[in-house]
């Protein structure tokens, strides 16, 4: 791992032309050395014509797009394919997660004493007070995981998932919508990953703010759990 390592930090959004122009802007705000994938997948809102802006202005180092949307997973696998970075990092479009919090994140994986960081919401860091339920049903898909995995992560679902680009390019990862967070810790665990966890800020957003997640995939990412965990892809892609 070099002393300054290219962080490629890839940003799937669907209808966000209202943020995520700031949200480039906070990245290109950190003192990391980035590259910075944007992946579109299929905005109808003007999120396209943005990106394109930040191309052209040096703010987004690449942009993809998707013509059919085909959610969270499928874009970040579509931006790990071409991500050039020593670390991948997923980072939201919505604002939720301050990029502030990278480069703590990265130390870990840079001091070569993990192999994969999750920032998470539950160990302290500010948070916007928002709503029970969200929290409750977090902390059953992410015990349920844990039992599975033999982890005692605090926070499965987090956004910030920071992984070494040669590790995380080599996992069988499938999930095209939000049990991509799930799969990726099943797949981490078996491959005998390091994995920390660190706390961070999250200014989360209300339904009316444009949050998407829902209770539906709360009941899949339990389906995924024990898809992924049960039944493993064959190959050797294990470490």
């Amino acid at each position: 791992m070099p002393s300054e390592p290219l962080l490629s930090v890839i940003v799937p959004a669907f209808n966000e032309a209202e943020t995520i122009e700031t949200v480039a802007r906070r990245l290109r705000g950190i003192p990391l050395k980035l590259e910075i994938i944007a992946v579109d997948d299929a905005s109808t809102d003007g999120t396209a014509a943005v990106l394109d802006r930040l191309a052209q202005g040096g703010l987004v180092d690449r942009v993809l797009r998707h013509p059919a949307n085909r959610g969270k997973g499928a874009a970040l696998r579509s931006g790990i394919a071409v991500a050039t970075g020593d670390i991948i990092a997923v980072q939201d479009a919505d604002l939720e997660y301050d990029p502030v919090d990278l480069p703590a994140l990265i130390t870990p994986i840079v001091k070569g004493r993990a192999d994969a960081v999750y920032g998470s919401r539950f160990q302290g860091g500010p948070h916007r007070v928002l709503f029970f339920w969200h929290m409750v049903g977090n902390s059953i898909v992410t015990f349920l995981s844990n039992m599975f995995t033999n982890l005692n992560l605090t926070d499965v679902e987090t956004c910030y998932k920071l992984v070494r680009a040669d590790l995380l390019k080599r996992l069988p990862l499938t999930s095209d919508r939000f049990g991509f967070e799930v799969e990726i810790t099943a797949r981490l665990a078996q491959s005998h990953a390091r994995i920390w966890e660190m706390p961070v800020s999250y200014d989360g957003r209300t339904y009316a703010e444009g949050k998407k997640i829902t209770w539906r995939d709360g009941v899949a990412a339990v389906f995924h759990i024990l898809r992924f965990n049960l039944f493993p892809p064959g190959g050797d892609w294990r470490r």
